[in-house]
């Protein structure tokens, strides 16, 4: 005989998280991964330490004391002006053999590497996802386009770099420049691979049969399924733009060496490392800090917002 119990006691119903999964917020799931806390808690620390910079204990990144000069970290001394005003400073960071406190040319530099990164990742998108967006739509301009962007692929981006610099000067739009044309093509290949698939989709189809405007599939249909991966990649050219601009100020062929730039700083240290490391420690670790916490950030980002990593839980 069925035991009375086991034919009427209905059987829990199995439980699947992903509803619940899919019901939080964004913001959420962002704030639950820990690369995007670890990163972007970083980042937003030394964008924040970068923007305070005048009021963190610092002096004129350019001012200079021959007689200040090579003091070690955590010295207090006199420094005096080129104009002949003197005051006690403590130089945290040291100085290098001008005397210019590294403290606050580390801070300030701090400014020019984030915005050329920043820089560099918005210009690189925008005309990235142009090019691949008619790349990857336009058939009759694919071909056509893509060789080109071949074409700028095939040219290393620091010589690309140091040439336009030359040509320009070593402003800090030419540098932005100089470093976003190189990954354009890049960001216009992964934009173009996205449109690719999803022309094909059928809500697309259907917008096409029923003459829905170009600009409006473009915008309503392709665009915000190519957000997440051009989100994704913008961290990745940011922290390359800050890395190819050091390098650039380290060789001489970046910004003027006057100006306050990570890379310019330890260039000015370099020919006195076996006496005075701190001044290319310092601004090293700046530099290490800020591309470790955007490549993390983009890790997270990738975790959070990449379909294939959800399906697999991140």
């Amino acid at each position: 005989m069925t035991s009375p119990l086991s034919s009427s006691a209905p059987r829990p119903a199995a439980t699947d998280p992903a509803p619940a999964l899919r019901r939080r917020s964004l913001t959420q799931r962002l704030l639950a991964n820990w690369s995007v806390r670890l990163g972007g808690g970083v980042l937003a620390i030394l964008i924040a330490m970068a923007i305070a910079a005048p009021w963190l204990g610092t002096i004129d990144p350019t001012a200079m004391d021959p007689g200040s000069g090579n003091l070690l970290p955590g010295t207090q001394a006199e420094f005096i002006t080129l104009a002949g005003d003197s005051f006690d400073h403590f130089f945290l960071m040291g100085s290098d053999s001008l005397g210019r406190d590294i403290w606050s040319r580390a801070l300030f530099g701090a400014r020019v590497s984030i915005t050329v990164g920043i820089s560099v990742a918005l210009v690189a998108l925008v005309f990235g996802m142009t090019v691949g967006m008619a790349a990857g739509y336009f058939r009759r301009l694919d071909t056509v386009v893509m060789r080109i962007m071949d074409g700028v692929m095939a040219i290393p981006g620091i010589l690309f770099a140091i040439s336009l610099v030359a040509l320009f000067g070593g402003t800090l739009p030419t540098v932005i420049a100089a470093i976003a044309i190189p990954e354009i093509p890049r960001v216009g290949r992964l934009v173009r691979s996205v449109v690719l698939t999803i022309r094909e989709e059928p809500y697309v189809e259907a917008a096409i049969a029923l003459d829905t405007p170009t600009w409006k599939i473009l915008l309503r249909h392709i665009m915000p399924n190519a957000v997440a991966p051009l989100i994704i990649q913008g961290t990745y050219v940011c922290a390359s733009a800050i890395l190819i601009e050091a390098i650039l100020s380290f060789l001489g062929v970046g910004l003027p060496a006057d100006m306050a730039t990570w890379g310019n700083i330890m260039a000015e240290g370099r020919s006195q490392f076996n006496q005075y490391p701190h001044n290319v420690l310092f601004p090293g670790i700046f530099l290490v800090l800020t591309v470790l916490s955007v490549n993390i950030l983009g890790d997270g980002l990738r975790d959070t917002l990449d379909p294939k990593f959800n399906k697999r839980g991140g």
